[in-house]
């Protein structure tokens, strides 16, 4: 095993050992990952967060060791609640966005590998928990942060992010780890009969004219969803799936609501 941390606000990770090759995932700031082979610059890598897996430039591998990766993957870690915060140290200033993880936070000081860095922003407190009604408020507030962040495949940071990096991140927030794709999240949770019944929080799936899953987004208050289609951007949602409101017209057809957040 060869245990890496991303140290950068955030790092592509693409379909193929080459930067021509599609973006499939980000690796954010403060998350780790193991490197599972190399092939010329480029190592393939495995998220420790979600397993999911591409690959990234050997120059923007940090590597870790065996015992900080276990102590890692061993607890959950706050993460940065401010739209761009700074972290820095006498030699560094770096930018880190919403969402990014803060490794061994204590109040003041994160920790990446040997490296201690200063951070002054917001941050969760995963070491206690918020109930499901602070949870639902956290998340609606969350989700105006996002509003407007370019559609980007493979993205998951506030400056570019797909439908499932936006769920992903929206519910990492919370404490809750989801899978990477669209066609993944929708085995977590339990099925909600009908749009009607339909809570904030649930995540709301579509698929295309084949069958398959190819979009997903949190449901609002009063029949909204926020999804990225786009943008990030809030539209109606009922049975027959998503009304664009600069369209008029149907974009998206709705297969199945979860409820992932419950007391």
């Amino acid at each position: 095993m060869n245990p890496g941390i991303c140290a950068l606000s955030a790092v592509p990770v693409r379909a193929e050992a080459s930067d021509k090759a599609e973006m499939v995932t980000e690796l954010l700031f403060g998350d780790c990952y193991t490197v599972l082979t190399r092939q010329g610059n480029w190592l393939r890598v495995e998220s420790a967060a979600d397993h999911y897996q591409g690959w990234m430039d050997f120059k923007q591998h940090t590597p870790v060791s065996a015992d900080y990766f276990a102590a890692w993957r061993a607890q959950d870690h706050p993460r940065a609640l401010d739209l761009v915060q700074v972290v820095s140290d006498a030699a560094t200033r770096q930018p880190i966005t919403l969402g990014c993880r803060l490794p061994f936070f204590d109040g003041m000081t994160l920790k990446i590998g040997d490296k201690y860095l200063f951070y002054n922003g917001t941050a969760t407190n995963p070491a206690h928990p918020a109930a499901l009604e602070r949870q639902l408020l956290l998340l609606r507030k969350l989700g105006q942060l996002y509003l407007r962040a370019p559609y980007v495949w493979g993205g998951k940071s506030v400056f570019g992010l797909d439908c499932s990096g936006l769920t992903q991140q929206l519910f990492g927030l919370l404490g809750v780890q989801l899978p990477r794709d669209a066609r993944q999240q929708i085995e977590a949770g339990e099925p909600v009969d009908f749009v009607t019944q339909a809570k904030t929080g649930d995540l709301a799936f579509f698929e295309n004219a084949e069958g398959r899953i190819v979009h997903v987004g949190v449901v609002l208050d009063e029949g909204q969803i926020l999804h990225a289609h786009g943008e990030v951007r809030v539209d109606p949602l009922d049975h027959h799936g998503i009304f664009n409101r600069d369209r008029q017209q149907y974009s998206h057809k709705l297969r199945l609501i979860k409820r992932v957040l419950t007391q």
